[in-house]
């Protein structure tokens, strides 16, 4: 093996990416030198080489076992360890190996304070993303119990954000874990969440022998343990909540008489435990029970596809439509974006006049960003009624507008990007989700080659794969994947030959599941017919490796 190479005092982890894609494609193209490179450190490496390999060359000509080792030393170089630590710490808790999380632990004591971006604590990496982890096997799959219990131990503190989370996505395992590390407040609504009967009792008794129980704290604090105790289908405790809410608020009774009863009502909100999305809840702590249900009968009629009960249910409750529930139209428009039949429940929305409309500047929303996403390109005019198109690469290539995508390149075919800031996903922190720090021109390059392949404008995303796009990049709209794992759950058909042809790596797993695209196509979509075309390419590339 030849000498290691040295690495430079500042290095970039930019540069390195983009020595191994260029290593990668010079090797692919029959350069002998890099062919011979390739040999010296992977002998029986068949060709071509993926992103991944490329990398692991890179790491072992400077030396270094592996991509990691040769990534923790540029960290620290850079003045950067507890940032690689915390990285680090995260893929041990995704990959519960609890013996790394301890020894990362112990070597860095200040990561049970840390926090990242957007605020976010290791603690908050053990807890789920995913809305509902009501039945045990899903929060087994999404939750991390073992670590959480590690970092609590170690003297991390339980952030309010973190356990309200952990209500939210109905994750009981975990919620009775921080019970047990006295890490939650005793109140109405964490009692009722347990399902602690008796203490609940006890507080209601309480509150009926006080004189200021008709103020409207009062009915907040009740609703909310109502809802809580819904969501952790505790039905008698959530019965015996909505008779004292109703006792509070005679008109609840009412309403929900008028509609099909008290014990459907609880069933209802049981069946239905959230509407909100992570981007932007639909729901807030303050939204009375009446409120959450309705607004839970217009998510389910999304979900459904049930168009008549939607527009039914947004004429006989026009207070959705004010100004002070514009977050609930957001979060209808951004649900409906990531939908097959979404069009259909924006249009209705937007008939009805919603506040949303003549908002200036309006709020903030992801509903562009899931639309092209998600390959529903034929949304934004829609929602370009509301929030104006960013002029940024990335949505050009989504968009299909080939002058655009062109004028962020230079004759030689390199990417002007100018600020990154102006670019997607410069302004979207959940690209902390995918692992990717600060944004970079690669970053923006590869979304844009994403939503390029998703929205089938594939003259675009052959332009961007020849200026240096990642067709392998680990994007996806949650979690480290792929481009062709989301084609293939989209059952995006002429996106996944696409990258067939163009030579996508067919064996990248998944962050979560740890299964290639065919596995999503055949086990995530029930989409026998790509999962068949994923496999027969595979087979095919193995013959004419082998």
């Amino acid at each position: 093996m030849s000498a290691a190479r040295d690495l430079p005092a500042r290095p970039s982890l930019d540069s390195l990416r983009k020595q191994a894609k260029k290593l990668a494609r010079d090797a692919a193209a029959g350069n002998g030198e890099a062919i011979a490179r390739v040999r010296a450190q992977l002998p029986r490496q068949a060709l071509p080489l993926s992103n991944r390999d490329a990398q692991l060359v890179i790491a072992r000509e400077y030396g270094f076992a592996g991509w990691p080792d040769l990534t923790a030393e540029v960290q620290r170089r850079l003045g950067r360890g507890l940032e690689w630590a915390a990285s680090q710490a995260r893929v041990a808790i995704h990959n519960q190996d609890h013996e790394r999380l301890r020894a990362l632990l112990a070597e860095y004591p200040a990561l049970v304070s840390w926090r990242g971006e957007r605020g976010e604590t290791l603690l908050d990496a053990t807890t789920s993303y995913a809305l509902d982890c009501s039945d045990p096997q899903r929060e087994r799959i999404y939750n991390r119990p073992v670590a959480a219990e590690a970092l609590i131990d170690a003297g991390a503190t339980v952030d309010r954000s973190t356990w309200e989370h952990v209500i939210a996505t109905g994750a009981a395992g975990m919620l009775h874990l921080l019970a047990r590390k006295n890490a939650l407040p005793r109140t109405l609504p964490v009692l009722a969440a347990l399902g602690d009967d008796e203490a609940v009792r006890a507080r209601l008794d309480e509150s009926r022998e006080r004189d200021d129980t008709e103020g409207p704290d009062e009915r907040i604090v009740i609703g909310r343990a109502l809802m809580n105790a819904c969501r952790f289908k505790h039905t008698g405790l959530a019965s015996r909540l909505l008779e004292r809410s109703v006792a509070l608020d005679p008109d609840l009774g009412r309403r929900i008489d008028r509609w099909q009863g008290r014990q459907a009502f609880v069933e209802f909100l049981i069946q239905h435990p959230g509407s909100h999305w992570s981007d932007g809840p639909t729901e807030r702590r303050e939204t009375t029970p009446w409120e959450a249900f309705v607004i839970r009968q217009l998510t389910s009629a999304i979900d459904g596809n049930v168009l008549p009960a939607f527009r039914r249910w947004l004429q006989d409750e026009p207070w959705v439509l004010q100004p002070s529930f514009m977050h609930v139209q957001i979060g209808l428009i951004e649900r409906a974006s990531w939908q097959k039949n979404g069009e259909p429940f924006i249009t209705a929305l937007l008939e009805c006049d919603p506040a949303l409309l003549r908002t200036e500047p309006p709020p903030p929303s992801s509903a562009i960003v899931f639309a092209l996403g998600y390959g529903h390109e034929h949304l934004v005019p829609m929602l370009t009624r509301i929030w104006p198109l960013p002029d940024d690469l990335p949505h050009a290539a989504g968009t299909g507008n080939a002058v655009a995508v062109a004028r962020w390149f230079n004759t030689a075919g390199q990417a002007v990007l100018g600020s990154l800031a102006h670019h997607y996903p410069a302004n979207d922190p959940k690209r902390a989700d995918l692992g990717w720090g600060p944004v970079t021109t690669q970053q923006v390059l590869d979304v844009a080659l994403a939503w390029a392949c998703l929205n089938r404008h594939f003259e675009i995303a052959s332009f961007l794969l020849e200026r240096g796009a990642d067709i392998n990049t680990n994007w996806s709209t949650h979690e480290p994947a792929s481009i062709l794992h989301e084609c293939a759950i989209q059952e995006n058909e002429d996106a996944v030959r696409f990258l067939i042809d163009h030579g996508a790596d067919l064996t990248i797993k998944d962050y979560r599941y740890h299964s290639t695209a065919e596995g999503w196509a055949r086990y995530a979509a029930h989409n026998e017919q790509i999962a068949n075309l994923l496999a027969a390419a595979a087979a095919s590339r193995s013959r004419e490796s082998a």
